[in-house]
């Protein structure tokens, strides 16, 4: 596979470190780069939460573009170390924070820091973890800022409609074996 990169802003062009001995898989530039042309500038000055963030690709690119703050979820050690790595390379760590947690968990909680813009939900395929995940949002809205999207990342084959009691989904687009699914909370 080739190398990941940063596609736009501060970090263009640098080359980000996979996760040694773990199976990620991180999106294309392709996918990367339509999610972020889907937000627009409103990436600037936002808050973006990184679920099951791997290489932290996803968010690396939203501080690149502006981003007032990322935080990285993930459970696996090498996955932490690899996106410390990522942001020292990129010189993005200063408005990052890094968190070793299972992202159930942490959704779980009432939230101690400053609700999100934006929640980026991309955990392992094929085992509904991706369900759980917006379940877990809708179960729990302290997370989310109004106006904040919540964005799953998937394999098509992965997709079902859901029920939910806040979050709506408003729209999805495929790019090749990559589905992204847009959801909202209309009342906020």
């Amino acid at each position: 596979m080739a190398r990941i990169r940063v596609i736009a802003g501060h970090a263009k062009g640098r080359k980000l470190h996979m996760v040694p001995g773990l199976d990620v898989r991180p999106i294309g530039d392709r996918v990367k780069e339509s999610l972020f042309n889907i937000i627009g500038a409103n990436i600037r000055e936002a808050r973006f939460l990184d679920l099951f963030a791997g290489t932290g690709s996803v968010g690396i690119e939203a501080l690149s573009r502006g981003a007032a703050r990322v935080v990285f979820i993930d459970e696996n050690r090498r996955a932490i170390e690899t996106i410390r790595k990522n942001l020292e390379h990129t010189k993005l760590q200063e408005d990052a924070d890094v968190e070793q947690r299972d992202a159930f968990q942490f959704l779980r909680h009432k939230p101690t820091m400053a609700p999100f813009d934006y929640i980026y939900v991309a955990p392992p395929q094929y085992k509904g973890m991706w369900l759980r995940g917006i379940r877990a949002v809708d179960d729990n809205l302290a997370w989310l800022n109004p106006d904040a999207w919540v964005i799953a990342q998937i394999d098509p084959d992965e997709y079902k409609e859901m029920d939910l009691r806040f979050l709506v989904e408003f729209d999805k687009r495929r790019y090749g074996n990559t589905l992204l699914v847009f959801f909202e909370w209309p009342g906020m």
